[in-house]
């Protein structure tokens, strides 16, 4: 039997047929085009799923079910997505929507958790029974797994770890506290220190890399510029670096996974990223005192988290 799998994001609606494997045999996207009703988005992803079926030359009775990972805070056990500002969908009722058009069981979750879950099963985390996931991206995503599944708290909001204070008193964040995680340690907040930082040190080599044009800056910039020895970009690193250890040694001192995965763009950087963030953890977290460490490493599933992980929700009940 297959499973299907959904990306909902703000961008793309993304969506494979899976096996028990979690080899992806098909996958496509189409736009979400979010300035819509929510009934002509869902209308789409039942047609890729339609598209992708007849490729395959499967049909829906081949299927044990769909699985749909959004960003925003999903009611898992009644399907609806209760909030996200990606989609400006509240209280959408995602799984009632889509069942008009498929009978077999749909499952909702959290983006983060879903890609959480698929490292878990196949990805970077999968010889372990409790693990973490962040991705720094645009903000700071999170994943927890505990015993081989996802933690959602009684609210099925849980995992909001982008969310945790790091600064008392800190940079405002959207989501109206100040001194939050993501300010200070996704991969937009590398972005802005590293243009403050450049604007501080005009002889950096990040100004000539960039050609004085700071729109040009990404999170790859800084580190590029460190690369060929530049000392404002190691310091930048280095700071950016010390901010977001803060947040993963209260994820481990809470938490004490046998894993944390690192993903996003930035965890492409690697062992340049990882190696001294590993460093820092491993003498300041609690397990410092002699008992067993985190193990801290990049993920693996890359862009095909969302879907396989998805589908996975289904292969979990």
């Amino acid at each position: 039997m297959l499973y299907i799998g959904v990306d909902l994001g703000g961008m793309s609606i993304k969506a494979g047929i899976i096996d028990k494997q979690g080899t992806i045999l098909s996958k496509d996207k189409v736009p979400t085009n979010v300035n819509r009703h929510y009934s002509d988005i869902i209308l789409d992803m039942a047609n890729l799923i339609k598209k992708l079926l007849k490729e395959t030359q499967n049909t829906i009775d081949d299927v044990l079910g769909i699985g749909i990972g959004s960003p925003g805070t999903p009611d898992s056990k009644s399907g609806v997505l209760i909030f996200s500002n990606n989609l400006h969908f509240y209280n959408v009722p995602i799984r009632e929507e889509l069942q008009r058009y498929f009978s077999v069981p749909i499952y909702l979750e959290n983006d983060a958790n879903v890609a959480a879950l698929a490292e878990s099963e196949f990805g970077a985390s999968k010889n372990v029974e409790n693990s973490v996931m962040i991705t720094l991206g645009t903000g700071i995503g999170g994943g927890i797994i505990i015993n081989n599944r996802i933690y959602g708290g009684f609210n099925s909001a849980a995992s909001e770890l982008g969310h945790m204070i790091i600064v008392h008193d800190g940079i405002l964040c959207s989501c109206g506290q100040k001194g939050c995680f993501e300010k200070y340690a996704s991969a937009s907040a590398l972005i802005s220190q590293t243009i403050k930082g450049a604007k501080e040190n005009p002889k950096s080599l990040i100004n000539e890399i960039i050609n004085h044009d700071y729109t040009k800056i990404n999170a790859k910039t800084v580190f590029a510029a460190k690369k060929a020895g530049d000392k404002t970009a190691e310091n930048i690193i280095t700071t950016y670096i010390g901010y977001l250890s803060s947040g993963i040694i209260n994820i481990v001192d809470i938490l004490f996974p046998e894993y944390i995965v690192i993903g996003g763009g930035l965890g492409n950087e690697g062992e340049n990223l990882i190696a001294p963030l590993r460093k820092i953890v491993s003498e300041t977290a609690y397990s410092s005192h002699g008992l067993r460490e985190t193990t801290i490493l990049p993920a693996k599933m890359g862009n095909d988290a969302g879907i396989i992980g998805a589908a996975m929700l289904v292969k979990q009940q």
